[in-house]
């Protein structure tokens, strides 16, 4: 695999580590980096050799979903010419930038789910928007004690994505999901093991050596067995449903992307003020 700028992929024995490594943005993805989440992940979970998996943040935060400010600035001609070369790069809609990061989250999302082997999100700092949804569907989640975990789209106007709206009522309950997303409180990690989003919390200092311990037990098990088990798992809680929702979840963000109240909401979210949307 050719060098990645922000997605770093390494190997301590038998687990794979899979690093979002962006922190001056906040380990949010443009196209370029969602691109190589998605080349990485794919990576590991066909890898044989590789018989779990950690997906962690650099620098104190797990991850911020898409971001933002390349979304607001209209994206790169280069990188939006990638998957739709037809529409010769920019579009001028939110909704097509979206589309062209969310392909590759949701695809990489979609192959933890099949991939015959456990994922272990390490969560330190935030995980907000899409790296909610990124640590919600893995296996199993660790949680530093500072970490917290937002869903935060209706914060600039959107409608879920990166699996949110598929695993929240998988794993909370509708009751709880629906004021999750109704009310979007902050979660500690504290609050998120109550609620049975995560599996542990872990002190701070010793996040990432309890993650690879984790990891290395688990590449430990009979392999066949525990990719089997979690197929059977997918297939009794509905995921294997997963991939016509992420569609459903991708269409429905980009067109409430391309309408007045995310341009409001983004536009809030850079002037750090309450956003004032409208009725649509």
């Amino acid at each position: 695999m050719s060098e990645m700028k922000h997605i770093r992929v390494e190997r301590d024995g038998a687990v794979g580590i899979l690093t979002i490594a962006r922190r001056e943005r906040l380990n949010s993805l443009d196209v370029e980096t969602a691109q190589d989440f998605r080349r990485a992940g794919l990576q590991l979970a066909r890898d044989r050799d590789v018989r779990a998996v950690v997906i962690r943040g650099e620098g104190g935060i797990f991850c911020s979903g898409a971001d933002l400010k390349y979304i607001r600035d209209g994206g790169s001609d280069d990188d939006l010419g990638y998957l739709q070369p037809e529409t010769h790069g920019r579009s001028g809609n939110y909704g097509e930038i979206f589309k062209q990061i969310l392909e590759y989250i949701h695809s990489t999302i979609s192959e933890i789910r099949r991939a015959p082997k456990p994922f272990v999100a390490a969560v330190d700092g935030a995980a907000a928007a899409g790296g909610f949804g990124i640590a919600m569907s893995c296996d199993l989640v660790l949680a530093s004690e500072r970490a917290w975990f937002e869903w935060a789209y209706f914060k600039t106007g959107l409608t879920g994505a990166e699996s949110s709206t598929f695993f929240l009522p998988r794993l909370v309950g509708l009751r709880k999901a629906l004021e999750l997303v109704l009310l979007n409180p902050r979660l500690s990690a504290a609050e998120a093991l109550e609620w049975g989003l995560i599996n542990r919390v872990i002190p701070d200092a010793s996040l990432d050596s309890e993650a690879l311990a984790l990891a290395a037990e688990l590449a430990a098990a009979p392999t066949q067995a525990v990719g089997v088990a979690k197929q059977l798992l997918n297939q009794a809680s509905g995921v294997d449903r997963l991939d016509v929702h992420l569609d459903a979840e991708l269409t429905e963000l980009a067109r409430i992307a391309d309408g007045p109240n995310f341009k409001e909401g983004l536009a809030a979210f850079f002037d750090k003020r309450p956003p004032e949307f409208e009725s649509e």
